[in-house]
């Protein structure tokens, strides 16, 4: 038995959430993933909490890949890099645009050579055009393409003052997509023998799952109607047992009150006056909510009501928190939670897969443990060719970051709990250290010539 992409080998050159997620998406489906990092680790490294020397942060994300370190800027590591290159089915980036190049690391360089790769590039608005070069973390895509607006329109600004969401939609749904753009190209590769470019731009997949753009670029009003089916309008009521939990069904959406009354069998409330229409439903909704309440109130537990609100296809979901539905009968039974090593004799929860397939195995399996930087630094390099007095020649230039070395540095935090300029990139735009295996700069005619390259990679 084996995982759709078994045999799949993905050279992973990103770092913090969206690129690591998508090589971690292709991981969960079986491939083989080599991360690169420079000298300075992956930022997300030094998330906190930490248990050990291992962030969870960084684990949930890259848990289960081989690991390399180099310094791009070392006499042989873009030999190194090419190397990985050559052998890779996939290549992930996800570097401020021009990165690569300026190592001589671009898609047609590479293509040149393995004209089979798949070649994915991950930034906030893409290779070109006047806004290729401009910084991106997912809170400012969100407030970029609207979606940042629509949770105002409905939440608000708590003391006047703007508020972001506090979960990075769009690094996730950014390397969900690019995982899916190379499944794509792998199929398109199985039936030509070509790969292929794929330039992924966080800007537009946030359009893409926009759910309600249309409503929004509609110019309509639709007065006391929920956008779309009400999603936004979703009510909250407390179970017979004292629970909070929640309809996805508008009181108020035309489409959806009738529900309701089929629910109570209250057919006689569409003729209230106050509930006849939208705008009045919506003028009395919390004269209509108390009376749905009182009715729920009336059962003798959730289980009783959950038969009649199925009867009328109403769904119902509990409010819980992480914690409490990981504790749940049905996370236990689908696996959907998991434990990996800490590398310090502990172990660090993160997600399972989303997925289960009946010809690759028990889900989950293999147990994924997360690399120290280096950790697979000889082993990768002999598969590579490289003999060892080769090896060592390298690490004495400088090329390879030692293994073992202490994951966890002091951040350049801007006062918000953010990397200034994103460190990726920060990085080689600093002075070299005495200590080589720290040093991760560019030389000053790179930067000189094209200094935008030299910006970080978008997290």
């Amino acid at each position: 038995m084996s995982a759709p992409l078994t045999g799949i080998r993905v050279v992973d050159f990103t770092r913090v959430l969206a690129g690591p997620l998508c090589a971690q998406t292709l991981l969960e489906l079986g491939a083989e993933v080599i991360k690169v990092e420079p000298p300075g680790g992956d930022l997300s490294r030094r998330a906190f909490p930490r248990e050990a020397e291992i962030s969870g942060y960084y684990a949930q994300q890259n848990a289960g890949k081989r690991n390399v370190s180099i310094d791009l800027n070392a006499p042989g590591a873009r030999e190194i890099a090419l190397r990985l290159c050559d052998r890779a089915d996939v290549i992930v980036e996800s570097f401020r645009p021009g990165t690569l190049p300026s190592f001589g690391l671009d898609y047609d360089t590479v293509a040149a050579r393995n004209p089979r790769v798949v070649y994915a590039s991950i930034s906030g608005y893409g290779q070109h055009g006047a806004w290729r070069s401009r910084s991106a973390y997912a809170p400012t895509i969100q407030a970029e393409t609207g979606i940042t607006a629509i949770t105002m329109d409905q939440f608000g600004a708590p003391e006047g003052r703007p508020r972001t969401d506090s979960l990075s939609h769009a690094d996730v749904y950014t390397g969900l997509h690019a995982a899916v753009a190379v499944l794509a190209a792998l199929d398109h590769r199985d039936r030509t023998g070509k790969g292929q470019y794929i330039d992924v731009a966080m800007a537009a997949v946030m359009l893409s799952v926009n759910e309600r753009l249309h409503v929004d670029l509609s110019g309509q009003d639709l007065g006391a109607e929920a956008p779309i089916l009400g999603a936004s309008d979703c009510p909250f009521f407390v179970s017979p047992e004292g629970a909070t939990f929640v309809s996805p069904m508008s009181l108020v959406g035309s489409m959806s009150f009738p529900f309701y009354l089929a629910a109570m069998r209250r057919a006689d409330l569409a003729d209230d006056p106050r509930f006849r229409t939208p705008e009045a439903r919506r003028e009395h909704l919390d004269e209509l909510h108390a009376i749905v309440q009182e009715w729920i109130w009336t059962f003798d537990d959730m289980a009783s009501l959950d038969v009649q609100f199925d009867e009328a296809k109403i769904a119902t979901g509990q409010l819980r928190t992480v914690g409490e539905f990981a504790d749940s009968q049905w996370v236990r039974q689908w696996t959907a939670i998991r434990s990996v090593p800490d590398r310090n004799g502990g172990r660090i929860t993160v997600p399972g897969p989303p997925w289960h397939f009946s010809a690759a195995g028990e889900p989950g399996s293999p147990e994924r443990v997360p690399a120290r930087q280096g950790e697979h630094n000889d082993d990768v390099l002999r598969e590579l060719g490289f003999d060892e007095g080769e090896i060592g020649s390298l690490r004495r230039l400088g090329a390879l970051t030692e293994p073992g070395r202490s994951l966890v540095e002091p951040s350049r935090s801007d006062g918000n709990g953010r990397e200034r300029a994103n460190d990726p990139g920060r990085a080689r735009t600093e002075e070299r250290s005495p200590d080589k295996a720290n040093r991760h700069t560019v030389p000053r005619t790179r930067r000189s010539a094209n200094s935008h390259e030299t910006s970080p990679e978008r997290s």
